[in-house]
């Protein structure tokens, strides 16, 4: 039974951190920007403006998972825990190499120290799609 509600927690948990907070449009800052960031709604937006998904990507996603220190620097590499990069090796590669570029492009990121202290080691979800359905950077704790 402990194993059984251990495993509900766990999908309890997951689907309130997978749960979409920004969408593509929301993106209102230029690559770059230097502006603090102060919340979880803030960080999506941020690594999106600065990616630019290579032509012939369409339909391409990727999950990374990484996690912050307090200053916004990354703790570690970034892992994939989603993808959807189908056949062409090429292709992925450059898929990949944009969603990177955008993530690394930004760091260290400019967060607010109460922001740093909040999400300090805490793992991070953020998705890149380039489906016509959901053409979105979605970050989540």
């Amino acid at each position: 039974m402990g194993v059984i509600l251990g495993r509900f927690r766990a999908f309890a948990v997951a689907l309130v951190l997978l749960y979409p907070v920004v969408s593509a449009g929301a993106g209102e800052r230029p690559c770059g920007s230097r502006e603090p960031i102060a919340s979880v709604f803030e960080l999506g937006p941020v690594l999106y403006s600065c990616w630019k998904p290579p032509p012939g990507t369409e339909n391409l996603e990727i999950t990374l998972r990484f996690a912050l220190r307090r200053d916004g620097s990354m703790i570690g590499n970034p892992r994939a825990s989603y993808a959807k990069l189908g056949q062409d090796m090429p292709l992925k590669r450059a898929f990949v190499a944009s969603v990177l570029e955008a993530l690394y492009q930004n760091l260290p990121l400019p967060i607010t120290d109460d922001f740093g202290g909040a999400i300090a080691g805490r793992p991070i979800t953020l998705l890149f799609s380039t489906a016509a359905e959901s053409t979105t950077a979605d970050a989540a704790l």
